[in-house]
């Protein structure tokens, strides 16, 4: 296996089970899911050169982007719910509930 694609794989992997085992602070989980992104970023960027496209810096770019929406999105969300509910915490938060 290249070390490239084990290094991508193993990032990825280890941000989904910080998501699935860490769960206590939204941010916590926030942060897993920008490791997420920050690892398909990297992947994409380095298939891009590998592949030697004439346009290599266009989808990865735009991956960037799309993960700075999510990013702040995700922190204006995290505000709002803890100036409602006091606190970040995941357990506290009912999503039936308005």
């Amino acid at each position: 296996m290249l070390p490239t694609l084990f290094m991508t794989m193993s990032g990825f992997a280890l941000s989904t089970t910080g998501l699935m085992l860490h769960r206590t602070h939204f941010l916590s989980a926030l942060l897993c899911l920008e490791g997420m992104m920050l690892v398909m970023f990297i992947a994409m960027a380095t298939w891009a050169t590998q592949m030697n496209m004439g346009c290599h810096f266009l989808t990865p770019l735009l991956l960037l982007t799309m993960s700075a929406c999510e990013a702040s999105t995700g922190l204006a969300l995290m505000v709002a719910t803890t100036r409602t509910h006091g606190t970040d915490h995941l357990k506290n938060l009912n999503l039936l509930q308005c």
